[in-house]
């Protein structure tokens, strides 16, 4: 799946080269944490996919949204999946998802928020 790359504004070259599930929050049945890079002008970061079926039997909610990260943050992102030995297993209790699905109070994923320098869209192309 390619989306629009927000550094050159070009459809299609935008891609998730690497994805990490992560347990269901009180919120979101479905957490996943990724890395997308553009392809032709070489733009890296983060997006975050967040579904919830909760609700009407018809109602489904799907938030994807992309995050402009400093260098150091990416790579250390990036370390955290690699590391992982299963990153499609949300229940895998490895070091990796215990640091990426930590929780508030509240039970609600922390995500990233003091990571974040900016936010797009993950527009498909």
């Amino acid at each position: 799946m390619s989306f629009v790359c927000p550094e050159c504004m070009t459809p299609g070259w935008l891609r998730i080269t690497h994805s990490m599930e992560l347990p269901p929050d009180s919120r979101s049945d479905e957490i996943a944490v990724q890395i997308v890079k553009c392809s032709r002008c070489q733009f890296h970061g983060v997006a975050v996919y967040e579904e919830s079926r909760r609700g009407a039997l018809d109602s489904e909610s799907v938030d994807h949204r992309g995050y402009k990260v400093k260098a150091a943050d990416l790579k250390s992102l990036m370390d955290k999946i690699k590391g992982c030995p299963n990153p499609k297993n949300a229940r895998c209790r490895c070091p990796s998802h215990r640091s990426l699905g930590k929780k508030d109070s509240g039970g609600r994923w922390q995500g990233l928020a003091d990571k974040v320098q900016d936010t797009f869209p993950m527009d498909r192309y």
